[in-house]
């Protein structure tokens, strides 16, 4: 099974579902904003993607945090707390399936996961 990690106004998440949806890929799409994460989830993709993969520094959440809050993400696991107390921080979408985890979306980028 698939599922796609995001929230719904993203841009590029938005052109994942479309691209998903017109190459008939089942998914579920998981708005972590109004379902939220869960600890094991953020684990889930830490153990194929690294929290510096996982952390978007060039969006508005991760600027808008005092300086004393970024300095403390320095591994893994507080990299996992800030994701769970700010969901917006994750970069975006994150396509989860049984074998892996990806971050972001290209065309190119889902048509080699996909093997199209």
């Amino acid at each position: 099974m698939i599922t796609l990690y995001g929230i719904p106004n993203c841009d590029t998440v938005k052109k994942a579902r479309v691209w998903l949806a017109e190459q008939q890929q089942d998914f579920v799409f998981h708005d972590f904003k109004k379902q939220g994460l869960t600890s094991g989830t953020i684990d889930a993709w830490l153990q194929h993607l690294s929290w510096e993969v996982l952390v978007n520094k060039k969006g508005t959440t991760w600027r808008g945090l005092p300086d004393e809050r970024k300095a403390a993400v320095t591994d893994a696991a507080s990299a996992a707390a800030l994701m769970l107390e700010f969901p917006s921080v994750i970069k975006r979408p994150v396509l989860q399936n049984a074998e892996t985890c990806h971050v972001g979306f290209s065309d190119a980028q889902y048509r080699q996961i996909f093997k199209l």
